[in-house]
């Protein structure tokens, strides 16, 4: 008995399918307490984490792990299938910073990002993604960095209103009157 299996190449990205929204401390940078910033389109991991990964493995190698804070992600699955392989997800409500989601890779190491709330204004994740990425820029936390920037310019996510359309598109097709925030209770996806 034999079987055949036959390994297609990836399907090329859908046209209209946006580019992830990254910023990357250059190659060579020192390691610090931030390697850059993500601005996700929602809180939707499954939907999210592909793209994230397609951008990073060419550049850090394969994406293995991610761990996330369950504080602003709704839904954490064990697993997330990816363009190729499958990136197991873990979570920690104290020992990770809210505003921060772990990668890990198995040729390169660990790398922290920023997570700008998908409902953030343009301006402020700009602002959000050139000071995660800055090498010279000052030593900040994710949270520390959030606040920074609710201090200087207002709430980052309530920068601009939004119409229902985008609301229902930054937030994976949930209502984004707040930054999607869910306070955990135990576990990932348990509201108070």
């Amino acid at each position: 008995m034999s079987a055949t299996i036959s390994i297609l190449p990836p399907l090329p990205p859908h046209p209209s399918a946006p580019a992830v929204r990254l910023a990357l401390k250059a190659p060579g940078s020192p390691h610090g307490l931030l390697d850059g910033a993500w601005w996700p389109r929602s809180r939707d991991l499954l939907r999210e984490l592909p793209d994230l990964t397609d951008a990073l493995d060419p550049h850090w190698g394969r994406i293995t792990r991610i761990a996330v804070n369950p504080t602003h992600w709704p839904v954490i699955p064990r697993k997330v299938p990816v363009h190729g392989h499958v990136v197991k997800v873990g979570w920690f409500t104290t020992e990770l910073d809210p505003h921060k989601v772990l990668l890990l890779s198995y040729t390169v190491g660990r790398w922290d990002l920023l997570v700008i709330p998908p409902g953030t204004g343009a301006d402020a994740a700009a602002r959000l993604m050139a000071a995660a990425s800055d090498p010279g820029g000052p030593a900040l936390t994710a949270s520390a960095l959030m606040a920074a920037e609710e201090a200087r310019h207002g709430d980052a996510c309530a920068e601009r209103a939004q119409d229902p359309e985008e609301s229902w598109e930054y937030e994976g097709g949930a209502s984004s009157t707040h930054c999607a925030a869910v306070s955990v209770a135990g576990r990932p996806g348990t509201e108070r």
